[in-house]
Parts: structure tokens; C-alpha cells; sequence
């Protein structure tokens, strides 16, 4: 087996939770489906998102200085096939999905069982990607029943290296 199918498989079995990221800056508005994601401190509370460097969600966390973090059902993973590409903003929804404005001004998904609105505290450069550490401004728990999506319930697959791509050296 070839060291970059090797590393795909096994990358692909790290538990990751989806989220959609919301970024915004100035009129452009924008969610991704997102499975980097994950609390690296408590006090204060930061919430980390790696970002692709040439993604639209980059340019807008960059820019606009904050993104929302909005968990869904697993009993719902729809919404992930929905933003895998930038979205469209149609009055308040963006890709047909019901939005409003985080204090922060990203936007925040009506849907979501949970939200999290950060604003950005750190930038840190990773190589493909950008992880984006963003200080805890506001919350809200919707549906404290419900199990936030993951990866494994879906057949999205995402990490370990560029398909087609480059071996480990």
C-alpha cells in the first residue's frame, strides 16, 4: 500500500466532529462544513478551526476577524453536503438554510443544536491550512438532547494527504 493511501485511511479514523463555520466580512457572507474543530483552552476558552488557505471561509475569518461554529444533528447531516462549495446568500439564509447575525456579525445557523461566535485571537500557519484560534464571545445551546454530527455519520472523508498526491518523505 502506497505511504499517502496508508496515511488517508488511517487519518480518516480520527473521531472528528462536523460543524458548519460561519465567516463574514462586510456584505460576503459564507459557511463551510468543516471536521477541524476543537476546544484548545479553557480560560480563556478558545475554539480552534483549521481552515483551507484557499478557501472563501479563510479570506472572510481573516478579513472579518471572526467565525461562528454551529453544531448539528446527527439525525441531519444534509446541511454538510450543502457547503462544501461557498455558499449563496439569499436575504437571511444562506444556502437556503435560515441564518441570523452572532454578535460578532458571523452568521449563526437557525437549524444548529448548538452555536459558538468567536473572534479571532491567533492565526497560525500549517502548511495547506490555517488553524484560526477564536476566544469564546457567545453560545447557545438549542437542543441539549441531541448528539452533534461526526464524520463517521456520513461518508465524508477528510485529512491525511492531497489525493493523488505527495508520499511522506
Amino acid at each position: 500500500m502506497a505511504a499517502s493511501e496508508l496515511i488517508n485511511r488511517i487519518t480518516w479514523k480520527i473521531p472528528n466532529a462536523l460543524a458548519l463555520v460561519g465567516s463574514r466580512w462586510g456584505d460576503e457572507w459564507n459557511a463551510m462544513t468543516t471536521s477541524w474543530v476543537t476546544q484548545v483552552s479553557m480560560k480563556p476558552v478558545l475554539i480552534a478551526v483549521g481552515v483551507d488557505n484557499t478557501a472563501v471561509t479563510h479570506r472572510l475569518i481573516s478579513e472579518g476577524g471572526s467565525f461562528s461554529v454551529n453544531l448539528w444533528s446527527a439525525d441531519d447531516t444534509t446541511p454538510f453536503r450543502k457547503f462544501s462549495k461557498p455558499a449563496v446568500k439569499d436575504g437571511m439564509t444562506l444556502n437556503g438554510w435560515a441564518i441570523r447575525e452572532a454578535p460578532s456579525g458571523a452568521p449563526i445557523f437557525v437549524g444548529a443544536i448548538a452555536w459558538m461566535d468567536c473572534t479571532v485571537r491567533q492565526a497560525i500557519d500549517c502548511g495547506t491550512h490555517t488553524l484560526f484560534l477564536g476566544e469564546l464571545l457567545d453560545c447557545e445551546l438549542l437542543d441539549d438532547e441531541a448528539r452533534p454530527a461526526s464524520m463517521a455519520d456520513t461518508r465524508m472523508k477528510y485529512g491525511g494527504v492531497p489525493r493523488g498526491g505527495h508520499e511522506v518523505e
